[in-house]
């Protein structure tokens, strides 16, 4: 588990496609010092399983294709910028909210409205998601626990802090570029559970 408290940047090696599936190879040396294989690490808001390490900080990821259909990383290569974030410990604090890792679908950068040190952002969500998202609740956004500012049927709008403009992607992203999506787990458990209810 997650919470959405990015600890550092990570810069692409590789990645490699295959005919459904990719490797992925990060460099980050902060963040993956003491990492081993079978260990999970966020990129971007997506869990992945560590499969190998080396000295330098650098560590490789599979990629699956479910996970390649439902975020960006498939559009990732050497050079791109993601965030990371690793698992939070059972004693650990819950600084942002509950986020899995498990990325809900990918949406798109709209309007970027300037503060005089923040900045709102808009994001256009994807098609069903609206309906779990709710004012002043939590989302995730490319592994980055925001408060929702507003919502509505296609979009939503998060305030960005100066230390999330500079110490994530989000800082750098434009209008139209892709950010993975996850929402609060909470509300797709109480949907489920209500349709068992009432069938």
């Amino acid at each position: 588990m997650f919470t959405g408290i990015v600890e550092a940047l990570g810069e692409v090696v590789s990645l490699d496609r295959g005919k459904d599936s990719a490797r992925l190879r990060l460099r980050a040396p902060g963040v993956t010092a003491g990492t081993a294989p079978g260990d999970s690490l966020a990129v971007d808001g997506v869990c992945l399983t560590v499969v190998d390490t080396d000295d330098t900080g650098e560590v490789t990821a599979d990629v699956m294709r479910e996970t390649l259909d439902r975020s960006s990383l498939g559009s990732l290569s050497a050079g791109s910028w993601v965030n990371l974030e690793r698992p939070v410990p059972v004693d650990g604090r819950l600084g942002g909210h509950v986020v899995q890792g498990h990325v809900d679908g990918v949406g798109r950068i709209g309007d970027r409205t300037p503060g005089d040190r923040w900045e709102l952002v808009q994001v256009e969500l994807p098609e069903g998601l609206a309906r779990y998202v709710v004012e002043k609740g939590s989302v995730t956004i490319d592994g980055v626990s925001l408060t929702v500012v507003s919502v509505d049927d296609t979009h939503l709008t998060v305030s960005l802090v100066p230390t999330t403009l500079e110490r994530t992607t989000l800082g750098r992203k434009s209008k139209g570029d892709a950010v993975n999506v996850e929402v609060d787990v909470l509300a797709k458990y109480v949907e489920r559970l209500l349709q068992w209810r009432n069938p």
